[in-house]
């Protein structure tokens, strides 16, 4: 390993090397960089792309591609008043059935104006196939243009929900890039005081972001990849944090390095060596952690690993060699103004982490004690989560669709605008027909098509309950049931309701699954990096407490102040593997350090100096990477605002409270047996007293 840091730091900081390393990233940015703009050709946008493999209802979407050659999708088009509705409702929404005829599927017939039974509603079905998105603009063009005067008319359905989920995603990545980019460059420019120096981590990660669209790009269009637009947008997010966070930390060391070295050469030399194994560490314990989502049965939850971890690969990849080869290229005037001179010392004024260091070092047990109590209190709410979000509250405001859906659920059997299918063995068509109709909570069932050859047939199962419902869920539920039942059938049963369904299910599944395999993983990394058994499974221990703070403090958040019904089902498990696999980052960050010095100058005051030799770094990655997924918190879509809330309380909680007390107070209070059974451990029995004493209160340890 010190070999190969040996070789990877030579390149971008040798005096020829370096352009080499910059040359090779613009070659590959100006022939490669137009694949970039392509990754949205290759995302996958199907009806199984968020379905976990395996699952009844992704089975019937398989079958049911038998029966056309192009996919229908239904809008529904409600409309209502709170008066009963006369001869010239009736004659706009027929009008408006006529104008629709023009958009309807080939070989599909759109259904007549169906009225409620309270008289004061009116529906029209419509089934769309190719061009939805512009057929369903067209429908929404259409609709009530004519309407009187008290007549509403409002556009759902699946196709409609579909479309305005697609809405927001068409504009997610841009709104992402710009947000993030603006967001850590303000937080670089205050970190660093320069006007110039912000601008290399930035180049840098431009540089890691064309490298990681392509790469995903490829993978996704040749090796099969999946990519949906959920994993696509995150993977830019992702891509700024981690990349930030690594240049703040390499350019950090290589700050203390120029005061020693007067060959910035050598100095990006040794602050390569010196920083990689940590920024090495942090990038494969972040990768391995999310490409262990590729246990998750759920597809969604498999692409954001997959993809996650190709964007950690290629950010770690820019920030060690592209981003120091263009430093040293630039020389110490990026420092300006407060350029590091050789010669001069390295400043040891006291600072907060200096303070805070020598008051935790005065009562460890206390501090961490208290450290744990503050975590475990938030940590409670968590027990207390609502799981599981309606269609109504996928979405911060609400979309047409929704207000269709709340409309037809007033008037209608609430899942007529959106019914559980079945896809069966004509033969048994009948039967299985029979079947339904006998399960408490089904409206109606009627017949649909069959394939070509004459083998498979479908049914239309309207639910009394809305199709996102519990209720819903238990009568499909009972509905698999009963149509198991009918021999020679191989009944499937798909649809919303179905889906949502087995979604829920897989992600107890995949929570059950992928926790475990990821906490194995990260314990190893660190062991490996620690050289110890003691401290890793501290650390580990840290952060999952961490999570479980930040998961209440979020749900406290979520239920009073910001009135979310509930969290997305797979929220659990996104959370945790970003939040262990992010938050060990500065635990890694903090002992690799502390292990350094503690080789040098004993236990304790390596464990203060360590402190305070990060701190404002680790505490300037932490900001950053917060900053950047607190940009989801704006997002419409709930979900997404809910993944940047808690991994942004979470990476506080680990920046500010766990690496900064908790991991020092609990390596102060052990001591040598911290780092049992490792070097470490063995020196620090044999260490002379003095060694071991802290630093006076409120001032830094001097370097010897």
């Amino acid at each position: 390993m010190k070999a190969l840091l040996k070789r990877l730091a030579s390149a971008p900081g040798g005096r020829r090397t370096k352009w080499l390393v910059l040359l090779g990233w613009l070659v590959v940015a100006v022939a490669l960089g137009p694949l970039a703009g392509k990754l949205g050709e290759v995302e996958d946008t199907g009806p199984n792309a968020f379905l976990p493999r395996g699952a009844e209802s992704a089975a019937f979407n398989t079958e049911l591609e038998r029966f056309r050659t192009d996919e229908v999708m239904p809008v529904v088009v409600v409309y209502s008043a709170d008066r009963p509705l006369g001869a010239g409702d009736r004659a706009a929404a027929e009008s408006d059935r006529r104008a629709f005829a023009p958009h309807v599927a080939e070989g599909r017939q759109q259904s007549p104006v169906l009225p409620s039974d309270d008289g004061r509603a009116l529906m029209v079905v419509v089934p769309l196939s190719d061009e939805l998105g512009d057929r369903v603009e067209e429908i929404r063009n259409i609709a009530g243009a004519n309407a009187p005067p008290g007549l509403d008319v409002a556009v759902g359905g699946p196709a409609g929900s579909l479309m305005d989920q697609v809405a927001v995603f068409d504009t997610l990545d841009a709104t992402l890039m710009i947000a993030t980019g603006l967001v850590v460059a303000v937080l670089l420019l205050i970190t660093y005081r320069s006007p110039v120096l912000w601008l290399f981590p930035l180049l840098a990660v431009g540089f890691a972001a064309v490298l990681t669209q392509v790469s995903t790009y490829l993978l996704a269009k040749y090796a099969g990849l999946p990519v949906d637009p959920q994993s696509a947008g995150i993977l830019m997010v992702l891509v700024f944090g981690v990349g930030t966070d690594y240049a703040l930390l390499l350019i950090a060391r290589y700050r203390e390095e120029l005061h020693r070295h007067e060959d910035r050469h050598a100095a990006m030399r040794i602050a390569l060596r010196r920083s990689g194994p940590a920024i090495l560490a942090s990038a494969g314990t972040i990768a391995v952690g999310l490409a262990c989502l590729s246990l998750a049965d759920i597809n969604s939850s498999r692409s954001l690993g997959l993809v996650g971890a190709i964007g950690v690969v290629c950010g770690f990849l820019a920030m060690v060699s592209v981003l120091p080869a263009l430093l040293v290229i630039a020389g110490r005037w990026v420092f300006w103004p407060f350029v590091p001179r050789h010669g001069t010392p390295v400043r040891k004024a006291v600072t907060v982490w200096s303070r805070t260091g020598a008051a935790v070092a005065r009562r460890p047990r206390r501090s961490w004690l208290m450290s744990v109590g503050v975590t475990g209190v938030l940590a409670l709410s968590a027990f207390g989560i609502n799981m599981g979000l309606t269609q109504a509250e996928m979405f911060q405001d609400r979309p047409e669709s929704v207000v269709a859906q709340e409309r037809i659920s007033a008037h209608y059997p609430s899942g007529a605008s959106d019914p559980a299918k079945i896809v069966t063995n004509a033969a048994q068509a009948g039967a299985v027909e029979a079947a339904a109709a006998e399960v408490p909570g089904v409206a109606r069932v009627d017949a649909g098509d069959r394939t070509p050859d004459g083998e498979l047939a479908t049914l239309s199962v309207v639910l009394e309950d809305a199709p996102d419902s519990d209720a819903a869920k238990d009568t499909v539920d009972a509905l698999r049931s009963a149509v198991d039942d009918v021999e020679g059938a191989d009944a499937l049963v798909g649809g919303t309701t179905a889906q949502t369904l087995d979604t829920q299910r897989a992600a107890d599944r995949d929570l059950r699954t992928v926790i475990p395999v990821v906490l194995l993983v990260v314990l190893l990394v660190l062991v490996w990096l620690l050289r110890a058994i003691v401290a890793p499974v501290l650390l580990l221990a840290t952060v999952v407490l961490s999570y479980f703070a930040a998961l209440g403090a979020s749900n406290l958040l979520f239920e009073h102040v910001l009135g979310f019904a509930g969290v997305d089902w797979s929220l659990p498990l996104m959370g945790f593997v970003f939040l262990v696999a992010l938050g060990i980052d500065y635990n890694i960050f903090l002992m690799h350090r502390v292990r350094e010095e503690s080789e040098r100058l004993g236990l304790a005051r390596g464990v203060l100096e360590g402190l305070t030799t990060t701190g404002g770094v680790i505490t300037s990655a932490g900001v950053v990477l917060a900053a950047t997924f607190a940009v989801f918190a704006g997002l419409p879509l709930v979900t997404m605002a809910q993944m940047g809330t808690i991994v942004g309380i979470g990476v506080l909680l680990d920046t500010f409270l766990v690496r900064t007390v908790l991991v020092p107070a609990l390596a102060l209070d052990l001591g040598r047996w911290f780092w049992w059974p490792g070097r470490l451990f063995k020196a620090g029995a044999r260490a002379e007293p003095a060694a071991e004493r802290p630093a006076p209160a409120g001032r830094a340890p001097e370097r010897v």
